[in-house]
């Protein structure tokens, strides 16, 4: 049976800058001098929570359809971006002990209580990181369980107010 409780819900606010990120090329997910389809793979094994989410393109460890794009780019020529802005929302969240739970959508508002927009599902994994942020800008969370095709209720809702630079 899918129960609708949640789970405990956080948010936390990093600064990311650029020069946190030393590899060579940051769309080369397995790190083996090239960018191709085991990339492109590889960010959609990430983004689906087959794969543990260590790119870094968007934020670190950010795994979502941003990052396939741009690794699917480089692996066809293009380059590949990894700007973001100055600031990201990292969230993470403890799973849910109900049973048939094969992944997570994550929410955001501008108001408290919503409405909120989907901005990702995760597959099973208990973090994500919110790239598209604002200076400036209080943004509120929800996360919900998937099992199967039932979404279970929103979760307590969590904040995060990002700096003015």
């Amino acid at each position: 049976m899918f129960r609708t409780s949640m789970f405990a819900f956080s948010a936390s606010l990093f600064l990311i800058s650029a020069g946190l990120y030393a590899q060579t090329n940051p769309c080369d997910l397995n790190v083996d001098g090239l960018v191709n389809s085991t990339d492109v793979q590889l960010a959609v094994n990430m983004t689906f929570g087959l794969a543990p989410c260590t790119a870094t393109l968007t934020g670190p460890n950010s795994c979502n359809v941003v990052v396939v794009q741009r690794v699917v780019n480089a692996a066809m020529g293009g380059a590949c971006l990894t700007s973001t802005g100055i600031h990201v929302v990292a969230l993470s969240w403890t799973a849910s002990t109900s049973s048939g739970v094969t992944g997570y959508k994550v929410y955001r508002g501008t108001t408290s209580g919503g409405p909120y927009t989907l901005l990702s599902a995760v597959g099973n994994v208990t973090t994500y990181t919110d790239a598209t942020v604002l200076s400036g800008q209080t943004y509120f969370y929800v996360v919900t369980t998937l099992a199967g095709s039932n979404e279970s209720a929103y979760s307590t809702q969590s904040s995060a107010s990002v700096p003015t630079p």
